[in-house]
């Protein structure tokens, strides 16, 4: 007798041959499903955390664009190579999320038509690969920018209860193709039924955990923070250069914040940076000479120096090429710009100056206080007008100028012997609870540098006082906070005629609950 089709040569002298196989043959195939299914299960799970990941990464991404200017130049610092690296982190970042989403929605449709994923082995290591590289770039966070965890935290007091809601409604659509997976899987199923139902509960018990300064009424929002121009205007012209000055005074600002050094021949002057390379064309002018400190220049050379082609060149912000053609003219013919023609440019504005004097770890430090207040006396500027930030030899200054007034970059002491009117402090360092406390002392709270509309919003309804920016022609165009709850005199007194723009909002929940009762009454 012939052995059945697919028959194993064992079965051969056994009656029930043909019934054996088939029942043998059943039981491979049932326990090569099972596998299957197991590793379906394995690889779509991380194939959604993988997504999860990525996506976090995206919000981190999006969060540190506020200070990502301060990594470019960090890394030109460091390797004498500019690149505008926002360009470069939101492609990487949105070319994995593109790839991750894609894949989780087709692994998705899948699942709901009953279908086993079967991810092929190229999909499998780039899925590898991804998790890797975004670990890598949280770990790189981590160890060389650590504050942005914070930017991170102080981002959700802006997005939080908007991330709340979108988290909400995706676990609520990924019911249903979960429900299919769980009831077509015997391993996992208890396990993914626990894991589900928790989330959703610390989802909906998550309210209570969320806090923003922005929840208040109109009438209790703070007033609008000042801005001061870090450097002047730095996205509309290069930076610490008398066109930047007059761009910042066109934004409105109160204040001009720079950075100060003294040449070799006791000149200062506006830079920030040890060394010119960044910001001038020394490398064509002195080839020999540019890794010398800005300090080993005397006023003569550096008078030489091109200090606004760079900007048109470089790039540094994308804003530079919305330039008119009379702006890069003048662009092109900045120079480094004394201290001494800065204040005079102020006095006409009437606005403030701030500055940091620089380096300061350098031997000469006292020669270069003397200098700079040698120039602020003899410019006949209104002292009251002078922030000054340095804490080198402070108490002299006090004494040669007891009109300047003092700025201090920290936060005050518990038994401080003279109280602290101004402190300039990174917006990481404070929070609301503390600007509320400093409002409320009459301490001048500025902080540095806020560059994003979310995150002067959230620094607006805490009550800052001002703030240093790249962006001023942005936020000078902010009337109010992006959002906050106020009071809508509409709903709860209707009128025949609409509304004045600006007067209607949402409903604070007082007013709320007065419209619930009374058409409860009703």
């Amino acid at each position: 007798m012939a052995d059945p089709p697919g028959c194993c040569s064992a079965c051969a002298t056994c009656l029930l041959c043909p019934y054996s196989c088939r029942w043998i043959t059943a039981k491979k195939e049932k326990r090569k499903g099972l596998r299957t299914t197991k590793c379906d299960c394995s690889w779509f799970l991380f194939l959604f955390c993988v997504f999860l990941f990525t996506l976090v990464w995206l919000y981190f991404s999006i969060i540190i664009l506020n200070d990502l200017h301060n990594f470019n130049e960090f890394i030109f610092k460091q390797r004498k190579l500019w690149l505008d690296w926002s360009q470069v982190l939101l492609i990487a970042t949105a070319v994995l999320i593109s790839y991750s989403s894609a894949l989780l929605v087709l692994a998705l449709f899948l699942q709901l038509c009953g279908q086993p994923l079967k991810l092929h082995w190229v999909h499998k290591i780039l899925l590898i690969l991804t998790a890797l590289v975004v670990a890598a770039a949280f770990t790189g966070l981590g160890i060389k920018w650590a504050e942005e965890w914070k930017s991170a935290w102080i981002s959700l007091q802006a997005t939080g209860p908007f991330l709340h809601i979108g988290i909400v409604g995706g676990m609520t659509l990924l019911a249903w193709p979960l429900a299919s997976f769980i009831y077509r899987t015997r391993s996992l199923r208890v396990f993914l039924l626990l894991v589900y139902c928790a989330a959703m509960i610390a989802l909906y018990l998550a309210p209570l955990a969320i806090t923003s300064p922005c929840l208040m009424e109109e009438h209790q929002l703070p007033p609008k923070p000042a801005l001061i121009g870090h450097r002047g205007a730095p996205m509309l012209a290069p930076e610490n250069t008398l066109m930047s000055l007059h761009k910042a005074v066109a934004c409105e600002v109160q204040v001009f914040e720079t950075d100060v050094m003294v040449s070799a021949d006791g000149v200062p002057f506006l830079m920030h940076d040890d060394e010119l390379t960044r910001t001038t064309n020394v490398q064509d002018v002195f080839p020999n000479e540019t890794s010398l400190n800005s300090t080993a220049f005397n006023w003569t050379q550096l008078q030489q120096l091109d200090a606004g082609s760079w900007f048109l060149k470089r790039k540094p912000f994308p804003t530079v090429q919305s330039l008119s053609a009379e702006d890069r003219n003048e662009t092109a013919e900045q120079r480094i710009p004394s201290l001494g023609q800065a204040l005079e440019a102020i006095k006409q504005s009437n606005i403030s100056i701030m500055f940091d004097l620089r380096p300061e770890n350098h031997s000469d430090y006292q020669s270069f206080v003397n200098a700079t207040l040698a120039v602020i006396l003899q410019s006949g500027i209104p002292l009251q007008q002078v922030l000054w930030l340095p804490d080198g030899f402070r108490e002299l200054v006090k004494q040669q100028a007891p009109g300047i007034q003092q700025v201090y970059g920290r936060k005050r002491l518990k038994n401080e012997k003279e109280p602290l009117l101004h402190v300039n402090l990174p917006y990481q360092d404070m929070s609301s609870e503390e600007i509320r406390q400093y409002r409320q002392d009459n301490i001048s709270v500025n902080l540095y540098v806020v560059n994003q509309p979310w995150l002067f919003s959230v620094l607006w309804c805490s009550g800052v006082s001002s703030v240093t920016t790249n962006a001023c022609q942005v936020l000078k165009e902010m009337e109010h906070p992006i959002w906050l709850l106020v009071s809508d005199p509409c709903l709860l007194h209707p009128a025949p005629q609409p509304c004045a723009p600006g007067t209607c909002g949402s409903l604070s929940t007082d007013v709320l609950l007065t419209k619930i009762n009374s058409l409860m009454q009703e």
